[in-house]
């Protein structure tokens, strides 16, 4: 994990697809957040344990482990961390299932910036 200034909120983006990492990363970079990658559930579990992450941008659907099971873990050992939802895929219902699995907002792809950033301000605030 690379050096993170330690003045800046850490936003991890566990999201799978390269293309989609890139874009939130410009997106959180540019509003002055440090980020950190998970390619996949498992890594973005064992991030969390192991390093002080202020929010979670997690993608449902992603090999290995899923975002919703890997958030069901890390709310086991990080009840209050801020997670949010994200998927390209949304279906009725996924909304309150992902509301079950312990995240704290739901968002859809494409994202707009706008929208997000004001979720994850209004997260970090309440934390």
């Amino acid at each position: 994990m690379e050096t993170l200034n330690a003045e800046k909120k850490t936003i991890l983006i566990a999201e799978d697809d390269d293309a989609n990492y890139k874009f939130l990363e410009i997106i959180m970079v540019m509003a002055g957040y440090n980020v950190v990658w998970a390619e996949n559930g498992v890594i973005a579990v064992d991030i969390c344990r192991n390093h002080d992450i202020s929010l979670v941008l997690m993608d449902i659907r992603m090999p290995w482990m899923d975002g919703l099971e890997a958030t069901k873990i890390i709310r086991s050992f990080k009840p209050s961390l801020p997670v949010i939802a994200q998927t390209a895929y949304a279906l009725a219902g996924d909304h309150e299932t992902a509301r079950k699995a312990g995240c704290n907002r739901f968002i859809t792809k494409p994202i707009d910036r706008r929208t997000m950033l004001s979720i994850i301000e209004e997260l970090l605030n309440d934390v």
